[in-house]
């Protein structure tokens, strides 16, 4: 077999798969939102569930979701971009940095059901926070904590190299460069980051379940437990509530995800400077 038969087996190949894979992806938000998307009306997004959810809408699910993902980003934000700031600018390459990077990544792969027994007995439990919004954002922190060190690593060393040098050159401190033309520059890798996080906090269950609650209605502090979009959705279909409503509920999050994977992707290619052009960077034509 010639290369060339080769080449062409491995492209018919490859094509196959990724037309495989863009099939599934449709089927499956196709199939959500055609049973789903003729019972989302403005009063489904506006009211409260009533009769267990067999009616009304899902608006204390939207709030509740967005508490705990605030909470969730709010702890995990500074501590994920502290975490990056140290491995990429001022952490020394050893053994360190080496089991830094192997637990962030150890951690990304841990089951979500184990952040959430992790949260039930801490949280919950042992700290005597209950069911309750703080205990399932600080879970959820736990779990989104490892995809945004990476994200915003992987920014911060997407700089190019003559960022620093010209600051440091020109008389700025380490921290001077980090926080004013570093972070800066890193901006867009940085919230591409954050949007993957918000998408995996929306789209979770067994955790926020195990800390936060199932508990219906908008949620008054921190301490009252609270019911996330994810979640009313798992309870509406495994108790076969209402199958029509767990469906719409699963079309909201779905053009949901699908907005932050665009907003994700839109960011994405604005994330490496060195790719931008520049006048400076080409040769003067004049003496």
């Amino acid at each position: 077999m010639n290369s060339r038969r080769q080449e062409s087996l491995a492209r018919v190949a490859l094509g196959s798969a990724a037309c495989l894979t863009v099939a599934v992806m449709l089927a499956i938000t196709g199939q959500v939102l055609a049973s789903g998307l003729s019972h989302v009306s403005p009063a489904f997004l506006l009211e409260a569930p009533r009769s267990m959810g067999r009616e009304g809408g899902i608006l204390p699910t939207i709030i509740s979701t967005a508490y705990l993902t605030t909470v969730a980003l709010a702890v995990a934000s500074p501590l994920s971009i502290g975490a990056a700031v140290y491995l990429a600018e001022y952490a020394r390459r050893g053994r360190l940095v080496q089991g830094i990077r192997f637990a962030t990544e150890s951690l990304a792969g841990v089951p979500s059901i184990i952040f959430g027994l992790f949260g039930f007995s801490v949280f919950v439990l042992k700290l005597g926070m209950g069911w309750s919004v703080l205990s399932g954002g600080l879970t959820l922190a736990l779990m989104i904590l490892p995809t945004m060190v990476r994200a915003t690593e992987e920014a911060l060393q997407s700089v190019p190299a003559r960022y620093r040098e010209g600051s440091l050159a020109l008389g700025a401190s380490r921290w001077q460069t980090v926080t004013r033309v570093v972070l800066p520059s890193a901006l867009p890798g940085i919230a591409t980051g954050v949007i993957l996080s918000v998408g995996r906090a929306v789209g979770e269950t067994a955790a926020v379940l195990l800390t936060a609650g199932s508990a219906l209605g908008v949620p008054q502090s921190l301490g009252d437990p609270a019911r996330s979009m994810a979640v009313h959705l798992y309870i509406l279909a495994s108790e076969g509530i209402s199958m029509d409503r767990a469906y719409a509920t699963g079309s909201v999050l779905v053009i949901l995800v699908v907005l932050v994977n665009a907003a994700t992707n839109y960011l994405g290619r604005r994330r490496v400077p060195g790719r931008r052009k520049h006048a400076w960077s080409r040769p003067s034509s004049s003496a």
